[in-house]
């Protein structure tokens, strides 16, 4: 099945074969068994894994309903345990192994070993326990990303305690939409941030959190700095919690349900919705997408561009049930330098580097060539998610960057993991993931109902163990219903738009809400920027349906896009681009209307807002500003001369 033997993937697959008599001659057929026969295929993967758990390995999966399932119900771990101390092919890593390398942009570096992110987790965790924290409390943060961080996260998960995270640089408005709903007993914080060179405190901000947030008994500082001694509930120093560094600690096993993290998702079409993710589900998935996707060993270094705020940092901490060492970066990608992540990826020895198309276009535009610069010995895989890597990506990659895989991987923080991924064991396809995720039956929903090929809104029709336990505070279950399987009923319905192809390949085209219908010809705003993208005069672009009755079929293409510097939209640009929409794509992906914008409606997760900017030309009220980092460019957009429709005329 490959062509590298002792990778994880071979090694699992020839375990598989042996313990069910079954030959896998490809990537396919793993996967229809691994849906066909889920029971067993779970039940295998977690004892190859190595992971740490007590009680029992069956039933692995009760009950077949996408909704209600659950992943081995006789099964109790610790997600922090198996983090800190793994097994199976990691177990030879000593604690003089380095786990955690944290940079800041002022180009600091931390380095700890596994023996002292144990030490520090267990010593915070007994602290945690002596503040009267217990298995189940919530615990917000707003915090950067650093190894102390890490600490914290795997202190709460240690003794049981629900972990929710934000980015500093959030706006007060939009942290409080999403901690009110959790109502935290803990808050962690750090009390100032540093970002392309300038700091700011978050004093004023974590006043603000303790006096509008209900039912916070204490706040902790994750940077070991003071807060004000009037700030109305007692400050502690994290460094300062905890007892004898050298007593053990003793990891409670908890049911493989428990929950782990509350992640948020956007908030850009109403309040954020607080999703709850099991321990047991979201250390299984990750562990699987990390070794038998990403091939990932205790040899790699894995480094993921990422915030606390968004759920790729919380794919990147389990990585270190692998042994993988994780590298984590503090502040801006581009300084003091222009290529400053490029150089700690290079000097760290990073092999399987995350990013993002927006970085990789910021390098193609900067002019910025990463191989003249560096050598990058370690690299062996480049993995992309975020935004649609669009095809032209994929060579710019191998010719600027290394000729290495590029794995365009999809999924969310809905499921808190991927849909759809690379694979270590065939060649990479521009523009298209390599293979749907072991174990999950994705398919496409047509008219005709679910498809396992062709173009339509991704849904998963078989139960699968990263599927959030539900919504917080949601006791009889109707949000989370609404929110997932109203649509579909009986299958998740995740809300991309995919298309499928027979060989288990796929390709995301843009969030299906965000699919446009012109005059009835169904458009993914990805075969437009994939378009577009190769323009250099173009740094940034959105397109969207403008509501216009004197339309056939009632809405209008508007391309948005932001120009490079030193670039204008004229007149022979603008046919330029309609020219190549009508070669490369269609006729109905010709935009009736181009009209250059300063930015575009961008979530704290650096995602851009079709439906914000939607919602704003049709003069609808945004349903939740605080979610975008720049709602100023919402009123830009209404005022723009070129998107009146009386304009037009």
């Amino acid at each position: 099945m490959s062509d590298h033997p002792s990778d994880p993937l071979s090694v699992f697959t020839r375990t598989l074969s042996a313990r069910t008599g079954r030959v896998f001659a490809d990537h396919t057929a793993l996967h229809r068994f691994s849906i066909d026969e889920a029971p067993i295929f779970w039940r295998a993967f977690v004892e190859f894994a190595g992971l740490r758990w007590s009680g029992e390995a069956v039933p692995a999966l009760s009950g077949d309903a996408v909704e209600t399932a659950r992943f081995f119900p006789a099964m109790r771990l610790n997600y922090a345990e198996n983090l800190l101390y793994p097994r199976g092919d990691a177990a030879q890593i000593g604690p003089d192994a380095e786990a955690v390398t944290g940079w800041s942009e002022a180009g600091d570096v931390v380095r700890w070993t596994r023996g002292v992110l144990r030490a520090r987790v267990e010593r915070l965790a007994r602290g945690l326990q002596h503040l009267g924290v217990r298995p189940g409390d919530r615990i917000c943060a707003v915090a950067r990303n650093t190894p102390e961080t890490i600490a914290a996260v795997l202190a709460c998960a240690a003794v049981g305690a629900v972990w929710s995270s934000v980015a500093p640089d959030m706006g007060a408005g939009a942290i409080l939409d999403r901690f009110r709903q959790v109502q935290p007993t803990l808050l962690l914080t750090d009390t100032r941030f540093t970002y392309q060179g300038r700091t700011q405190s978050l004093e004023g901000l974590v006043a603000t959190l303790v006096a509008e947030v209900p039912g916070l008994r204490a706040a902790l500082t994750l940077d070991d700095a003071e807060l004000p001694a009037e700030l109305g509930v007692p400050v502690h120093r994290v460094a300062a919690l905890g007892g004898d560094e050298d007593a053990p600690f003793d990891y409670p096993r908890l049911p493989f349900d428990h929950p782990l993290f509350i992640l948020f998702s956007s908030g850009t079409t109403g309040a954020p919705k607080c999703i709850v993710h099991g321990a047991g589900g979201t250390l299984v998935e990750h562990v699987k997408e990390h070794r038998l996707h990403g091939g990932l060993t205790g040899d790699d270094v894995l480094y993921f561009h990422t915030t606390t705020g968004w759920m790729m940092w919380n794919w990147q901490l389990s990585a270190l049930a692998t042994g993988t060492r994780i590298v984590l970066l503090d502040g801006s990608v581009s300084h003091p330098a222009e290529d400053s992540l490029l150089r700690l990826v290079d000097a760290e020895g990073v092999t399987v580097f995350g990013t993002s198309p927006v970085y990789l276009q910021y390098l193609d535009r900067a002019g910025i060539v990463p191989r003249e610069r560096f050598a990058f010995a370690a690299l062996r895989t480049v993995m992309s998610t975020g935004a649609v890597l669009h095809r032209g990506q994929f060579a710019w990659l191998a010719e600027h960057f290394k000729d290495v895989p590029l794995h365009s991987i999809s999924g969310g923080t809905d499921i808190v993991g991927c849909f759809v991924l690379g694979r270590p064991d065939a060649p990479v396809r521009a523009g298209y993931s390599q293979a749907i995720s072991l174990g999950y039956d994705v398919q496409v929903m047509t008219p005709d109902g679910p498809r396992r090929s062709g173009t339509g809104e991704l849904v998963c029709c078989a139960p699968f163990p990263s599927r959030p336990i539900g919504l917080f505070d949601d006791a009889d279950g109707a949000r989370f219903h609404d929110a997932y399987f109203a649509e579909n009923p009986g299958v998740w319905t995740h809300g991309d738009f995919l298309e499928l192809t027979e060989d288990g390949q796929a390709r995301v085209l843009g969030r299906a809400d965000g699919v446009l219908n012109i005059r009835g010809i169904r458009i993914g705003p990805a075969e437009i920027y994939a378009i577009v993208q190769d323009f250099e005069a173009i740094a940034a672009c959105l397109a969207i349906g403008q509501e216009d009755p004197q339309t056939i079929g009632g809405l209008r293409l508007v391309l948005l896009v932001v120009m490079a510097p030193g670039h204008a939209l004229d007149r022979p640009l603008q046919l330029r681009i309609k020219k190549a929409l009508k070669t490369g794509a269609s006729m109905a992906h010709v935009p009736a209307v181009i009209a250059a914008v300063e930015g575009l409606p961008t979530t704290h997760s650096g995602k851009l807002s079709e439906r914000a900017a939607t919602d704003a030309l049709a003069g609808r009220p945004v349903r939740n500003r605080d979610a975008l980092r720049n709602p100023e460019t919402l009123d830009a957009l209404a005022a723009h001369p070129d998107l009146q429709l009386a304009a037009a005329r």
